[in-house]
């Protein structure tokens, strides 16, 4: 029987049937399948996971065991390479968009920031399971599929991961087929996309895979522009019966306009909150010469495992990955343009960064006596070090980094400079993890889950501009619990608990103060019932309600700027999700949640307990369907709604609701050769989409369309 590999277990090709059915779309997609009709002899691949179309059937890098997605104590959202081609997605906020619990935020115009269960987060994104947390946009080109865990996951992730994590899992050769492919896009704006996908199988046991993209950007701004370019090679190798190697290196040069969005109306209040500045969808809040952000990237990661017995097997990963990233920007600070007044914010930063990661996994399955287990163990070594430079800029009229000057469109700025750092430091983190979890199988109808954490999470800073040294060290345990009961073997109804933390220095520890180094991490502590039901082999449905609780944060007290203030906050929620093949031809992805999450125990700056948490909608929708008319044809409909929320803490500002419809048509030119158009916001619906701060909003994009051509042969 041929065998394919998902992570470091084995499985029968009959257990991939379900992938083998979709293997043309999924082929084009750059699915790593095996067909189960192959030869017997057929060689070994690596693989990261089953598809059926739209539906996952398990994940293996982000669990680190074998394990059904029905069968984890937790809400877990996934989004097929065919799901992302079918929507024509091209970043991971594109993606996330989709996702019950989770909203994007405006991330300055130069990352990626999103809230999960209403945490947000610039850090809690990986890559095969590794941690990758510097700030940039993430591109898609090279992935197989997007896992989002919500809730805390210490015991899986490490610090951080607070709401949930993202986890990217990346094409691997394939080591018995030769084959080549790539795609070509362009929009109404102008933007447009090339990508590429080339695999070679030399012999039996070598496999070089090489994925590569080239992009140009525009939208609906009145400025705008950029270029992204990334490369991906991969040689995956068969290293006898029981062991196999993955080497990638993946190289990424982003550079992009860094666009803040626009002010608010003047004169909002808690009770009568203003909303964005009306009449000004386009207008560009800044200077094209001086909002920039370029990116380069370096990322070397191999992957070792090796099959002891059939029971026992292990698994490897290092990674070494090299950032440079710098953005300048103008912002608009508060505007009265009515009167014709508008007042702008300037800095620039730079942050160099260099990772060293090594996560081994040693994983065993077996009994004693009538009780089954899947038993965990494993570690985690990382050494990260930055260095972090920032200046404010310095307006010839005012002197200072802000300014207030009449308003035209476009804007004349002042002249501008930025003499001297105000922030120049270098800092060290090294963190030690081991975790041990045990999946226990107690007869055909209850499953336990048990693990814990150990973390030492070490930073050192050395604050060149204060002149001052300054290191912690946390010790950390986080544990996991979770209790299944199956009436059913495709229905599983949970409870679950689980902790992480995240130490003083923040999700990018660029910085540590006297008071941070003296105040105990951050604590989020997870509690979830949930149901989970595999209405057929390729349909399910999902349920959660659960309470987050945030602890021990830290705030600067508004009555006296020398102390700090304990702050905490509470996201109560429910979420639902349906994904999967409704009847032939038909396939669907739809979901909802509610999130009621306000801050407790403090009074800042204007804000005070029980005020709603910014950037976090308390009703998000969305649905996407494709249906195949027949074998050369096929349409695609999709709704999103996002109820109001507010642009911060402040509660002084939000954003309406929205409903934005998406369309798509596909069709099938040749067995090789495939095209679609995609039309994002049919109607042509005036929306804002996110913020980062109360005059800082996003603009989402009127109606555009979207052309694709995709071959592979």
């Amino acid at each position: 029987m041929a065998m394919v590999w998902a992570g470091a277990v084995a499985l029968p090709a009959a257990a991939t049937e379900a992938t083998a059915v979709a293997a043309a779309a999924a082929d084009a997609a750059g699915t790593e399948a095996v067909d189960a009709e192959s030869d017997a002899d057929r060689r070994e691949i690596i693989v990261t996971g089953r598809n059926e179309g739209y539906l996952a059937l398990d994940i293996v890098r982000a669990s680190k065991t074998p394990t059904s997605l029905v069968d984890i104590p937790q809400a877990i959202s996934v989004y097929t390479r065919e799901q992302i081609e079918d929507q024509a997605l091209q970043d991971l906020a594109d993606v996330l968009r989709y996702t019950p619990g989770v909203s994007t935020n405006q991330g300055e115009g130069h990352r990626d920031q999103i809230s999960i269960r209403g945490q947000d987060t610039t850090a809690d994104f990986f890559v095969d399971g590794i941690r990758d947390d510097v700030q940039y946009y993430r591109p898609l080109y090279n992935l197989e599929r997007v896992e989002v865990l919500k809730g805390s996951n210490a015991l899986l992730f490490g610090r951080g991961g607070g709401g949930g994590v993202v986890n990217r899992v990346t094409k691997t050769p394939v080591l018995d087929e030769t084959f080549y492919g790539g795609s070509a896009s362009v929009d109404s704006f102008g933007a447009f996309a090339l990508t590429s996908d080339i695999n070679a199988a030399l012999g039996e046991s070598v496999g070089l895979r090489l994925n590569a993209m080239y992009e140009e950007f525009d939208n609906h701004r009145d400025v705008f522009e950029g270029n992204r370019i990334a490369i991906n090679p991969t040689a995956g190798f068969s290293i006898g019966e029981k062991s196999r190697l993955v080497l990638s290196y993946e190289y990424v040069d982003d550079d992009r306009i860094v666009d803040r969005g626009i002010p608010a109306a003047t004169g909002g209040t808690v009770a009568n909150p203003a909303g964005p500045v009306r009449g000004f969808y386009r207008t560009f809040f800044g200077s094209p010469e001086l909002n920039t952000t370029t990116l380069e990237a370096h990322i070397l990661r191999g992957r070792f495992e090796h099959d002891f017995t059939d029971n026992l097997r292990y698994d490897m990963t290092v990674q070494y990955a090299d950032f440079d990233k710098a953005y300048s920007n103008l912002f608009a600070a508060a505007s009265n343009l009515a009167a014709g007044r508008v007042t702008l914010d300037s800095y620039r930063d730079a942050t160099r960064r260099e990772n060293f990661f090594v996560q081994g996994n040693l994983v065993w399955t077996g009994q004693t006596g009538a009780i089954s287990h899947t038993l965990l163990a494993g570690y985690e070594y990382g050494d990260q070090r930055s260095a972090n430079s920032r200046q404010n800029g310095r307006f010839a009229t005012s002197g200072t980094n802000i300014a207030t000057f009449a308003f035209t469109d476009p804007l004349v700025i002042p002249a501008i400079t930025f003499p001297v750092n105000n922030r120049n430091t270098v800092s060290d983190v090294t963190f030690y993890s081991v975790y041990l979890q045990d999946q226990i199988g107690l007869g055909d109808h209850f499953d336990v889950v048990l693990g814990a954490r150990y973390d030492r999470f070490e930073i050192d800073v050395n604050d060149i501009q204060a002149g001052r040294q300054l290191s912690r060290t946390d010790t950390e345990w986080s544990p996991r619990v979770g209790l299944i009961f199956k009436p059913l073997e495709q229905v599983s109804i949970y409870a679950s608990y689980t902790k992480t933390f995240l130490p003083r220095s923040g999700d990018q520890f660029l910085t540590l103060t006297p008071a941070q180094a003296t105040l105990a991490p951050e604590a989020f502590d997870n509690y979830e019932f949930g149901a989970k039901w595999d209405i057929a082999a390729n349909l399910r449905v999902s349920a959660a309600v659960f309470q987050l609780d945030r602890e021990n944060g830290v705030v600067v007290d508004p009555a006296n700027p020398a102390n700090s203030l304990i702050t905490g906050s509470r996201t109560r929620g429910f979420e639902a999700q349906l994904t999967g093949q409704v009847m032939p031809g038909w396939q669907v992805n739809a979901g909802y949640s509610y999130l009621d999450a306000d801050e407790r125990g403090r009074v800042v700056a204007g804000a005070v307990a029980n005020r709603a948490i910014g950037q976090v909608p308390r009703h998000l929708a969305s649905l996407w369907n494709r249906y195949d008319v027949n074998d050369r044809l096929g349409f695609g409909l999709g709704v999103t709604h996002q109820a109001s929320q507010f642009a911060s803490i402040s509660n002084i500002v939000r954003l309406p609701a929205f409903t934005r419809v998406d369309a798509a048509v596909f069709f099938k030119l040749t067995d090789q050769i495939e095209a679609q158009i995609n039309v994002e916001n049919l109607f042509d619906e005036r929306y804002f989409p996110a913020s980062h701060n109360d005059n800082n909003i996003t603009t989402g994009e009127p109606v555009n369309a979207r052309f694709t051509v995709r071959a592979r042969f």
